[in-house]
C-alpha cells in the first residue's frame, strides 16, 4: 500500500523541481512589475529636482547685485534641498522656499513658477524685490502661504490670484501696489489671511470678499480706498481682525456688520464715515482694540459697549458722538488707553474708578463734561496721561491723584477749576507736562513743584496766583516750556531762574513783578521766546539772543526797561553802586528846589498853553511832524499835502463805527478824503509811553516800502508818528482780504477757478518782486490768506509789511518769532534764522488754501517718517483724490484750468517741503505759472494727492 502511495508524491516532486528551473531564470531576468514603476519614479524625481534646480539658479542670476549673490552662495549642484532657505518633502520636490530679511534685491519676472508643482510655502518677506508681481504666479496651484510683503512691488495685484485656490495664508502688504483689488480674489474661499495694507490700492472693496467665509484677518488699510463698505462685509462672520483706517472710505456702516460678533480688533480710523456705529459691535463680549477716531460718526456710543469688559483700546476721538458718558460707559477692568475727546459728550466722570486697575492713557478733552473731578480716580494708579482739558469741570483738583506715581502727563487746562495745587500732585516725580491754564486757581505757587525734576512744560497761565515765583523753579533742570503769565504774581524774577538751561520759552505777561531782571538770566541759552511784558520790570535785559531778538510786544508796559532789543532804549554805563549814589542826590536836589520852582514850573506850563493854543491857530501839524519832507504825506495824483486832522477827520476821530479790520499791530479804517479818495488808515497800538514803537526803525521800514511800486503790492501814500496818533494810510482795496472772501459761501462761489488761479500768481509775482527785485531783499514773514487783498477785478494786492525785514547780505538774520500760525515755516519752531525760504512756505500754505478753500490745517498738520518724509504731509492722506479735496462749493474745474489747477498744487506741494534748501525760489515759481500748463498725466477726477507730489526737489 506505502509503494503505491510514494509512486505518486515521486511524480510530483519531480514536476515541481521542474518546475522551478523554468521560473527561476525567468524570475532573475525579469523583475516584478512593482520594481519596474519604483525605478521609474525615482528617474522622474531626479529629473524634476535638476528642472527645479536649474529654475533657482536661473533666478538667482537675475538678481541685482553681488550681496544677493553672495547670499545664496550655497545655491550650487543639482540638489536645492541642500540649499539655503529651501526646503523639500519626501518625494525631494521643492515644498518650502522662504528667503525673509535677506536683503535680496531683483524682480520675480525670471522666475519660472511653472517649475515647482509641489511648492506649498512661497515667503521673501522683508526683501528689496521690485517690478510687477507675474500673473504666472498662478501656477503655483497648490501654495497654501504666499508672503511677499514689505519689499517694493508695484503695478496691480493679478487678475490670475483668484487660481490660488488652496491660500491659507496672503500677504502682500508694505509694497506699492496700485489698481482695483481684483474681483476674483474672492474665490479664494480657504483663505483665513489677508494682508493688503499699506499700498496705494484705490477704488471699492470688492463685494465678492464676502465669499471668502473662513476669513479671521482682513487689513486694508493706509490705502486709497473709496467708496462704502460692501454690506457683504458682514458674511464673513469668522473674523478676529477687520482694519479699515487710513482711507477714504465715506457712508454709514452696513447694518450687516453687526453680524461680525467675533470681532476682537476693529480699526476704522481716518476715513470719512457718517452715521451711527453699529450697535452689537461687542456683543460676543471679544472686542479689544475699537479705533474709530477721525470720521464723522455721530448719534450715541453703541449700547454693546457699556458691559464690553474686554475692551483694551478704545478711541473714537474727533468725531460727532452724543450722549451721557456716565450712562454709556461701565467697568473696564483691561482697558489700558481711551481717547473720546473732541466730540460731544456730557455728563460726569461717575464712574468705578478703582475697576481701572490697567488704564494707562485718559483722554476725554473738548467735550462738555460737567461736575468735578471725582476723588476715586486716585485708585486707577496705573494713569500715565491724564487730558480733561476744555470741558465744564469745576471744584477743586483731588489730592487722590497725587496717588497716581506713574503720571507723567496732566493737563487739565480751560476748565473752571478753583483753589489751590494739591500737595500731593507738586510731588509726583515723574511729571513731564503740567497744564493747568486758564481755571480759577489761586494761592502762591508751590514751592514743592522743585521736586518735579522731569518737569518739562510747566503752564499756570491765566489763573488767580499770587505772591513771588518761588526760587526752586530753578531746580527744574529739563524744563523747556514755562508760562505763569496772566496772574497776581509779585516781586521779583528769582535769579535761579537762570539755571534753567534747557528753556527754550518763557512768558511772565501781565503779572505785577518788579525790580530788576537777573544777571543769571544770560545764562539762558537755548531761550528762543520769552515775553515779560505787562510789568513792572526795569533795567537792562539779558544780553543773550532770547532777549535781544524778541519784539517790542514782549517788553511793552513795564516801569523802565532797557537794553539792545526792538523798541528798548539803550542802557547807560552808569554801575549800580553809582545809580544808588544818583537816586540819593536826585532826592536832595528834589528837596530842595521843588519849593524854589514850584511856582516857576507852573509859569512855563501856563506859557506852553498859550503858545501851543496860539500855534494851533496859525499852522496845521503835518503827519510827517516836519514841514517840507522828501516823503511827504500826499496822495498820487493830489499836489497838495495831506495833514494830520484831516485824517482825523475822515475817520471820525477814529470811531469804532469806521473800524474795517483788526490786527496785532493795529486797528484798521475806512476813510474818505476831502478829495473823495477812499483810503484805508492803519492806526497802530500806542507803547507804554504813546510813542510810536522803535520809531527809528518804523520810519526806515516805511521810506522802503514807500518806494515799492508794484501791481500785486497795496501802495502805502503815507504815514503819521505824533505822539497822539500813529498811522499809516494806504490804499482802499474793495474786496477785502482773500481770507474773508474764501469765509464767505457767496464770496467763494464768485472766486472761480481762473480767479483763484490769478490769486495765486499775484501773490507770487509780488513775493518775486519782494525777494529778487528789491536791493537789499525784502522778506515779508508774515504771507497769510488775512494779508492778500482783493480788489473789485480779483486783482491781488499783499499788504501788512509790519513785520517785514531787510534781507541784509552778510548777516546771520536771525529774528524773533513773526507771522500767523499755521502759515510760518516749520524750521522756525526750532531756529529763528530767517530767509526768503520763509516766505515760500507760507505761499504754498496759502496756495493751498486758495484751491482748498480753507486753510489747509489738516491736510500738513501732522508728520510722518514716509516715502513723502522731506514734506509735512501726513501719510494718511496721500491717497486722497484731489477732486476730493479741492474747493467743493465751486464746480470742478475742466480743460486748461484743471491743468492750471494740477500744477499749482505741485508748486505748492514743493514750497511746502521741510527742507528750506529744497523749496523752489520765489522767481522760480513765478516763472513757471506763466508757463504752459502741461497736459494732465490721467483724468481730472483719478488724480491723487500723491500724484502731485514732488518726486525730486528743486533747490534754489
Amino acid at each position: 500500500m506505502m509503494s503505491l502511495l510514494q509512486k505518486p508524491f515521486s511524480m510530483f516532486l519531480q514536476v515541481l523541481f521542474f518546475l522551478l528551473l523554468i521560473c527561476i531564470p525567468s524570475f532573475f531576468a525579469f523583475p516584478p512589475k512593482s520594481s519596474a514603476t519604483s525605478f521609474g519614479a525615482a528617474k522622474y524625481v531626479a529629473a524634476e529636482g535638476n528642472k527645479e534646480a536649474e529654475a533657482l539658479l536661473k533666478w538667482k542670476a537675475s538678481l541685482d547685485d553681488k550681496h544677493s549673490q553672495s547670499v545664496l552662495s550655497s545655491w550650487v549642484g543639482s540638489s536645492p534641498c541642500k540649499w539655503l532657505g529651501i526646503t523639500c518633502d519626501n518625494s525631494g520636490s521643492v515644498a518650502d522656499f522662504s528667503l525673509p530679511n535677506f536683503g535680496l534685491r531683483g524682480t520675480l519676472h525670471g522666475f519660472n513658477f511653472s517649475s515647482f508643482p509641489n511648492l506649498l510655502t512661497l515667503n521673501l518677506r522683508n526683501n528689496s524685490l521690485y517690478g510687477t508681481i507675474p500673473s504666472h504666479i498662478s501656477n503655483l496651484t497648490k501654495i497654501t502661504n504666499l508672503n511677499l510683503c514689505d519689499n517694493h512691488f508695484t503695478g496691480n495685484i493679478p487678475l490670475e490670484i483668484g487660481l490660488l485656490t488652496s491660500l491659507n495664508f496672503l500677504y502682500l502688504h508694505k509694497n506699492n501696489l496700485t489698481g482695483l483689488i481684483p474681483a476674483s480674489i474672492g474665490t479664494l474661499k480657504h483663505l483665513s489671511i489677508l494682508y493688503l495694507w499699506w499700498n496705494k490700492l484705490s477704488g471699492s472693496i470688492p463685494s465678492s470678499i464676502g465669499n471668502m467665509t473662513m476669513l479671521t484677518r482682513l487689513d486694508l488699510s493706509t490705502n486709497n480706498l473709496s467708496a462704502s463698505v460692501p454690506p457683504e462685509i458682514g458674511q464673513l462672520e469668522s473674523l478676529v481682525e477687520l482694519s479699515l483706517s487710513f482711507n477714504n472710505l465715506h457712508g454709514s456702516l452696513p447694518p450687516e456688520m453687526n453680524n461680525l460678533t467675533h470681532l476682537k480688533i476693529l480699526q476704522l480710523f481716518t476715513n470719512n464715515f457718517t452715521g451711527h456705529l453699529p450697535r452689537n459691535l461687542c456683543l460676543g463680549g471679544l472686542l479689544v482694540n475699537f479705533s474709530a477716531g477721525y470720521n464723522h460718526f455721530s448719534g450715541p456710543i453703541p449700547k454693546s459697549l457699556r458691559n464690553c469688559t474686554s475692551l483694551f483700546r478704545f478711541r473714537l476721538d474727533w468725531n460727532q458722538l452724543t450722549g451721557n458718558i456716565s450712562e454709556d460707559f461701565r467697568l473696564y477692568p483691561n482697558l489700558n488707553y481711551v481717547d473720546l475727546s473732541h466730540n460731544n459728550l456730557y455728563g460726569e466722570l461717575t464712574w468705578k474708578w478703582g475697576g481701572f486697575h490697567n488704564l494707562a492713557s485718559l483722554k476725554l478733552s473738548n467735550n462738555n463734561i460737567s461736575g468735578e473731578i471725582p476723588s476715586e480716580l486716585g485708585k486707577a494708579t496705573g494713569l500715565q496721561m491724564i487730558d480733561l482739558s476744555s470741558n465744564l469741570l469745576k471744584g477743586t483738583i483731588p489730592k487722590e491723584l497725587g496717588q497716581l506715581k506713574a503720571l507723567f502727563n496732566l493737563t487739565l487746562h480751560n476748565n473752571h477749576l478753583f483753589g489751590v495745587i494739591p500737595f500731593e500732585i507738586q510731588v509726583l516725580s515723574q511729571l513731564r507736562a503740567l497744564n493747568l491754564a486758564s481755571n480759577n486757581l489761586g494761592g502762591s505757587i508751590p514751592k514743592k513743584l522743585g521736586q518735579c525734576s522731569n518737569l518739562l512744560q510747566l503752564n499756570l497761565s491765566h489763573n488767580k496766583f499770587i505772591g513771588s515765583i518761588p526760587s526752586e523753579i530753578g531746580s527744574l533742570h529739563f524744563l523747556g516750556d514755562l508760562d505763569l503769565s496772566g496772574n497776581l504774581l509779585a516781586g521779583e524774577i528769582p535769579s535761579q531762574v537762570g539755571q534753567l538751561k534747557q528753556l527754550e520759552t518763557m512768558n511772565l505777561s501781565h503779572n505785577k513783578l518788579s525790580g530788576l531782571i537777573p544777571t543769571a538770566l544770560v545764562d539762558l541759552v537755548s531761550l528762543t521766546t520769552v515775553d515779560i511784558s505787562y510789568n513792572e520790570l526795569e533795567g537792562p535785559i539779558p544780553k543773550i539772543k532770547g532777549f535781544n531778538e524778541a519784539p517790542f510786544e514782549a517788553f511793552m508796559n513795564n516801569s523802565g526797561l532797557c537794553g539792545n532789543a526792538s523798541g528798548l532804549k539803550p542802557c547807560t554805563l552808569l554801575t549800580s553802586s553809582s545809580k544808588v549814589a544818583k537816586r540819593k542826590s536826585n532826592k536832595i536836589v528834589i528837596l530842595i528846589l521843588v519849593p524854589l520852582l514850584g511856582s516857576l514850573l507852573l509859569l512855563l506850563i501856563m506859557v506852553g498853553c498859550l503858545y501851543f493854543l496860539h500855534r494851533k491857530s496859525r499852522e496845521r501839524i503835518s503827519c510827517l511832524g516836519e514841514r517840507q519832507s522828501p516823503h511827504s504825506f500826499v496822495v498820487w495824483g493830489h499836489e497838495e499835502e495831506i495833514l494830520h486832522e484831516t485824517i482825523i477827520q475822515a475817520t471820525n476821530n477814529f470811531n469804532f463805527n469806521n473800524c474795517i479790520g483788526k490786527g496785532g499791530y493795529g486797528i484798521v479804517y475806512r476813510a474818505m478824503l476831502p478829495t473823495g479818495q477812499v483810503v484805508a488808515v492803519k492806526k497802530l497800538h500806542p507803547s507804554r509811553e504813546g510813542a510810536l514803537m522803535n520809531l527809528k526803525t518804523f520810519r526806515n521800514e516805511i521810506r522802503m516800502l514807500i518806494d515799492i511800486r508794484h501791481r500785486n503790492i497795496v501802495k502805502l501814500y503815507g504815514f503819521c508818528s505824533l505822539i497822539e496818533h500813529s498811522f499809516l494810510v494806504y490804499e482802499f482795496i474793495e474786496r477785502g482780504s482773500l481770507k474773508m472772501n474764501l469765509s464767505s459761501e457767496e464770496q467763494a462761489m464768485g472766486l472761480d477757478w481762473n480767479r483763484r488761479l490769478n490769486v495765486v500768481k499775484g501773490v507770487a509775482n509780488a513775493l518775486s518782486y519782494l525777494h529778487h527785485d528789491c536791493s537789499p531783499p525784502i522778506i515779508h514773514r508774515d504771507i497769510s490768506s488775512s494779508n492778500v487783498l482783493l480788489d473789485l477785478e480779483y486783482e491781488v494786492h499783499v499788504s501788512d509789511f509790519g513785520t517785514a525785514r531787510l534781507l541784509m547780505p552778510d548777516s546771520t538774520n536771525w529774528t524773533s518769532f513773526a507771522g500767523t500760525f499755521g502759515y510760518t515755516a516749520p524750521e522756525l519752531a526750532y531756529t529763528m534764522r530767517v530767509n526768503e525760504k520763509c516766505d515760500v512756505y507760507s505761499f504754498g500754505v496759502v496756495t493751498m488754501e486758495v484751491i482748498m478753500g480753507m486753510h489747509p490745517g489738516d491736510l500738513i498738520s501732522s508728520l510722518s517718517a514716509s516715502a513723502f518724509s522731506s514734506s509735512s504731509f501726513s501719510q494718511i492722506n496721500q491717497h486722497a483724490l484731489l477732486k476730493d479735496v479741492i474747493d467743493q462749493r465751486i464746480p470742478l474745474p475742466e480743460n486748461r484750468v484743471a491743468e492750471g489747477v494740477v500744477s499749482i498744487i505741485k508748486i505748492a506741494f514743493a514750497c511746502l517741503l521741510a527742507n528750506p534748501q529744497s523749496r523752489p525760489t520765489m522767481r522760480q515759481v513765478a516763472s513757471e505759472l506763466i508757463a504752459r500748463w502741461p497736459p494732465l498725466p490721467k483724468s481730472f477726477s483719478a488724480i491723487t494727492l500723491e500724484d502731485l507730489m514732488p518726486q525730486t526737489t528743486v533747490t534754489g
